[in-house]
């Protein structure tokens, strides 16, 4: 069993709303949902193995404020209560907030110390480990591709804007405005090939040891676990990798605060998780998975319906 909660986007500030300014942000009231969930986790009898954050911890406007360092630390004091792993995606608000550079320092790189479960370059923060005998969790970095916290003179950067201006010529990269393809936004980022090609050799280690895979992202990676904005850039590489194999039964994502469900034409099970910071104090939005033989069945809380996945 495992808990899950995706974008908590703790501020210390007053409640806001969003880029269209219709929906309403509880920035601090997040870090109170978060210790309700830790409580309730901690008491799950039998007790949970790990925990999945799915990204965006704190809010892009702590690094305006110079708070980035502090609301970090709060959040990562409230998950450290917990005596289980918690593994951590990078989302476009830790960019925000930090460079991938200083985020390789900070508690949000649960990439083991080891080296070789991972790509190649550090600063991608994907990993597998397995946490449970034939069972193996695989965290993607869907801003391994980006513009974001990058520095504008890397190759990394430069990379990432042609791929981006490619697709979109608005002043404004956040923008989806006029878009064929409303994906190619600065807010989402994409896989690098070096990635794809370690994950292609990660679950083909899976399918010959007979494993079940669970994926996590921040950034959704099919369309209709989306609301067709927040797409991975190159999700159809991805889904390609894992269409290739048949160890995945399922793929975990945030950053679409409304949440999402679909099982695709291969059967994997795509859920991208309710945000905590767009929940009214008064209820809340985490989960806890149980994983059995031939399913997963999520026990939702507040926002987050219950759902069971067959596999």
């Amino acid at each position: 069993a495992f808990g899950v909660v995706a974008d908590i986007q703790f501020a210390d500030a007053e409640d806001g709303y969003d880029f269209g300014g219709c929906r309403r942000r509880y920035y601090r009231h997040s870090l109170r949902l978060l210790r309700e969930a830790v409580r309730e986790w901690a008491g799950e009898s039998p007790p949970i193995d790990f925990v999945l954050q799915l990204g965006d911890s704190i809010d892009g406007q702590n690094a305006r404020r110079g708070e980035a360092e502090s609301a970090l630390q709060q959040v990562l004091e409230v998950l450290g209560q917990l005596s289980v792993p918690v593994h951590h995606a990078w989302g476009n608000h830790e960019l925000y907030n930090f460079s991938r550079a200083r985020l390789v320092h900070t508690g949000l790189y649960s990439r083991p110390a080891g080296g070789s479960d991972g790509p190649p370059d550090r600063e991608c923060h994907a990993y597998h480990c397995s946490p449970a005998p034939r069972l193996r969790l695989v965290v993607l970095d869907s801003y391994d591709t980006s513009t974001l916290g990058t520095d504008p003179g890397s190759l990394r950067y430069q990379e990432s804007l042609r791929v981006l201006r490619d697709k979109n010529p608005n002043d404004d990269l956040n923008s989806p405005e006029g878009l064929k393809e409303p994906h190619f936004v600065a807010f989402n980022g994409g896989f690098s090939q070096a990635q794809l090609d370690w994950f292609d050799e990660v679950l083909k280690f899976s399918d010959e040891n007979q494993e079940k895979v669970i994926v996590m992202a921040h950034v959704p990676i099919h369309p209709f676990a989306s609301n067709g904005v927040c797409l991975a850039w190159n999700y159809e590489a991805a889904l390609s990798v894992i269409h290739s194999h048949g160890c995945v039964v399922c793929v975990l994502a945030g950053h679409l605060h409304d949440g999402a469900y679909c099982l695709d034409s291969h059967g994997v099970h795509h859920l991208t998780l309710e945000g905590v910071i767009e929940t009214p104090p008064e209820s809340n939005a985490f989960g806890t998975i149980y994983v059995y033989e031939d399913k997963m069945v999520l026990k939702g809380r507040g926002r987050i319906p219950d759902r069971v996945m067959h596999f």
